[in-house]
């Protein structure tokens, strides 16, 4: 393999500017920063969701072309209906929030727990259900490697290395928030900014389908 310093960089570059726009990947990181619950496995999965799919696109996806029609048309109604979802949660926690107190206390201080397998797999749902993920990763990372002929794993490596250095950086960012920001209003307004966004989100990839 061949690793080049410009490459590596090109790459990490690429990721950064990719996933850095406030998606519902990253919008679920800055939920359980907020909530202080599980986040850093959550960071971590992410993470390495986001490097299996460089991976795929790197090493494989891209030399075949990219997604198939049928694949991909898949892909976006399965993501379609988990925002669809996920969304219709977030709107009913706004609606009516579901808090918990601390033991022997009466002021609310949090959402309600949430367990470490399920946000392992809404980690993996929001990365692996998620088409905008797909296509930014394996398709667009995995195509433009191509431009860098021996070079591109150097490429994926460093399209890799940017997507832990984004997610660590959000990581302590909602870690940060999260110990300063706890009133029923802040969730409340997150929950509903959260559900507008999935069912945005899923409306888009609805009409890319017409």
């Amino acid at each position: 393999m061949v690793l080049t310093v410009p490459t590596f960089t090109a790459g990490m570059v690429l990721s950064l500017s990719l996933i850095m726009a406030i998606g519902p990947q990253n919008a679920h990181v800055l939920r359980m920063g907020l909530q202080r619950q599980h986040l850093w496995i959550t960071v971590a999965v992410c993470a390495l969701a986001d490097i299996v799919l460089i991976g795929l696109g790197v090493l494989g996806l891209a030399q075949l072309g990219g997604l198939s029609d049928k694949l991909q048309g898949a892909l976006i109604g399965a993501g379609v209906l988990f925002l669809g979802v996920y969304g219709w949660q977030a709107f009913q926690r706004f609606r009516q929030p579901v808090l918990q107190a601390p033991a022997g206390q009466g002021a609310v201080t949090g959402p309600a727990p949430t367990s470490r397998r399920q946000a392992v797999l809404s980690a993996l749902a929001f990365s692996w259900l998620n088409p905008h993920a797909w296509l930014d990763t394996a398709v667009l990372i995995g195509t433009a490697s191509l431009a860098y002929g021996e070079a591109s794993r150097s490429f994926g490596l460093g399209a890799a290395a940017g997507s832990v250095v984004w997610f660590l950086v959000l990581g302590c960012a909602a870690f940060w928030l999260g110990r300063r920001l706890n009133s029923l209003r802040i969730w409340r307004l997150l929950d509903g900014a959260v559900a507008l966004m999935m069912w945005g989100t899923a409306a888009w990839l609805l009409a890319s389908l017409v």
